[in-house]
């Protein structure tokens, strides 16, 4: 698996937490990452 694979599964993690909290937006991970290590991360709360 190459990085940015990894870096898409880290958002697919991030945005689980999410669930029954966003309805009826989607469900959203994000990762900032620099000169390839993740630097931030966050996911839609409410």
């Amino acid at each position: 698996m190459d990085n940015q694979d990894q870096y898409m599964f880290r958002c697919l993690e991030l945005a689980e937490k999410g669930a029954g909290f966003t309805a009826p937006n989607p469900l959203v991970g994000a990762v900032l990452v620099h000169e390839g290590r993740i630097i931030g991360e966050g996911w839609h709360v409410y």
